[in-house]
């Protein structure tokens, strides 16, 4: 039997507000490790870098001192040879040369051993670092889940009592939703434009060494790369931030907006054509009617490009009285419907978008035949909005 004592909701606070702190504490330790571990993997990374230059110096000055050896053991055997041809001093000087020369080789080559171990032990623990960073970041993810459910679900725990299986169903595929965006973004930053500059740190190290030991003629062409490598990086910056939210939505419309996006992204894509259709100007609609149609165009081409590597891409949209309708179309790759259809989270979060615009989504696609997507966004709704 249940009790009937009312919950002391404030106690039930306190200990709930205590756990969040916890689990956040140990997040944020957990992402101090990540990133003392992530400082380290850079430092090894321009280490292993200088390791393996000195190893292509020793290995050339093995190759000169083998070379020299070589020439001074035949000097010595033909001194040895025609004794009574050459002075003692001579013999002397021939085999002292010889020896030195055998000294001086085998301290390079013990040399190239212990760069070699030193070597292969930076990347057996850059290979360490790699996996404590990566087991990190999957933690954290997995933290700011539970985190980001019990404060968005479970704050005022009275309310989550009631239908609890509904809203822990519905509010962990959000926040499932939202991380894996969030995510995505993170991984887009860390891969593009944080690989930029952290290859920047490594090139501005190159830079000086390559200006103490071959000049200024040479670390300036290296810095010419160096600007090129800044520049790249600016303009992915400037693309991750499009792709959250174009600011021009709100000033301009869906259709502006869509062709300057398209556009961008045919620059981006080189050798990508895609072809915008739009029967008319397209009249102004709510925001999150935009916002929903401009993120179903933007991910039906993103897949066409990246997953389909389509090289020609239409996209089409037709304003009817009573409804909008969407087509994107491609020449890539294509897929089999039933084997990627519930794998696919793009696919997923197309299907939800237009579901909460109350439309449908059709797709055709086959193996090698490209890929067709129809949205059709019913208007009536909008109308029944604003009152026509």
């Amino acid at each position: 039997m249940f009790s009937n004592e009312k919950i002391d909701i404030a106690s039930l606070d306190v200990i709930f507000n205590r756990m969040i702190d916890t689990i956040t504490n140990s997040k944020n330790d957990i992402f101090i490790i990540s990133e003392q571990s992530r400082r380290s993997f850079e430092q090894m990374k321009i280490e292993l870098e200088f390791i393996k230059q000195k190893i292509i110096v020793t290995i050339n000055e093995s190759d000169i001192l083998e070379q020299k050896l070589r020439l001074a053991k035949n000097r010595l055997v033909e001194v040895s040879k025609y004794f009574d041809k050459y002075s003692e001093e001579q013999v002397r000087e021939a085999y002292e040369n010889a020896n030195n020369l055998q000294i001086k080789l085998s301290l390079t080559r013990a040399n190239e051993k212990q760069l070699r171990e030193k070597r292969d032990d930076i990347e057996r623990r850059l290979r360490d670092l790699s996996d404590t960073i990566e087991r990190a970041e999957h933690i954290v993810d997995q933290v700011n889940v539970v985190i980001n459910y019990l404060t968005s679900d479970l704050k005022n725990v009275s309310r989550a009592l009631e239908k609890a299986k509904l809203k822990q169903d519905f509010g962990i595929k959000i926040i499932a939703s939202q991380e894996k965006e969030r995510k995505r973004i993170s991984r887009e930053i860390h891969d593009g434009p944080a690989q930029m500059m952290a290859n920047v740190l490594l090139r501005t190290d190159l830079i000086e060494r390559t200006y103490r030991e071959r000049g200024i003629d040479s670390a300036i062409r290296e810095i010419r790369e160096l600007k090129g490598t800044v520049r790249d990086a600016l303009s992915e910056v400037r693309r991750i931030i499009y792709d959250l939210r174009p600011m021009a939505l709100d000033d301009l419309g869906i259709v502006p907006t869509l062709r300057k996006y398209l556009l961008t992204t045919m620059e981006y894509n080189s050798g990508v054509q895609i072809h915008f259709q739009s029967n008319n100007n397209g009249e102004r609609l709510p925001s999150d009617y935009e916002v929903s149609i401009f993120r179903l165009v933007q991910e039906s081409v993103n897949n066409a490009i990246k997953h389909g590597n389509a090289r020609d891409i239409w996209v089409k949209i037709e304003w009817l009285k009573e409804h909008i309708n969407i087509i994107v179309k491609d020449n890539g790759n294509g897929f089999e419907l039933n084997t990627i259809k519930d794998k696919s989270f793009g696919l997923v979060g197309m299907k939800e978008r237009v579901d909460l615009l109350k439309g449908t989504m059709e797709i055709k696609s086959n193996v090698g035949d490209g890929t067709v997507i129809l949205f059709k966004i019913p208007l009536h709704e909008i109308q029944d909005r604003i009152g026509t």
